[in-house]
């Protein structure tokens, strides 16, 4: 079998509604990971795309939160009526869609306008 052409990782982590940071799951990733399984089939692609649940990507307080590679294309408060676009415009024609894409200032920064002020001691 060949390898596969892109990987999607959805983050399905969840975390206790007391924590200090939000979680993907509670807003709806699971779901997600069904409905690009569906639309990479009807698309043609099932043995070229992998869509898979991930651990924290930490990235919450932009969740959903969903990563393409090899490209490395983060997408940010993904809902369940982007997921047809993600597969025909990325996926297919192979052009991130840029609405949803998280700017690089925002990841693995402290500093992003998503995230809540530090806490200074």
């Amino acid at each position: 079998m060949p390898k596969f052409k892109h990987h999607i990782f959805i983050c399905t982590n969840e975390r206790d509604e007391s924590a200090s940071r939000p979680s993907c799951l509670p807003r709806g990733s699971k779901k997600l990971k069904s409905a690009f399984k569906d639309a990479i089939k009807d698309a043609g692609l099932k043995h070229q795309v992998r869509a898979n649940e991930s651990g924290c990507l930490d990235q919450c307080e932009h969740g959903p939160t969903v990563v393409v590679y090899p490209e490395a294309v983060w997408y940010g408060f993904v809902r369940l009526e982007d997921v047809e676009e993600i597969v025909a415009e990325h996926l297919v024609q192979g052009r991130p869609v840029e609405r949803l894409r998280l700017a690089d200032t925002c990841l693995n920064t402290e500093h992003c306008p998503h995230r809540p002020a530090a806490k200074h001691k």
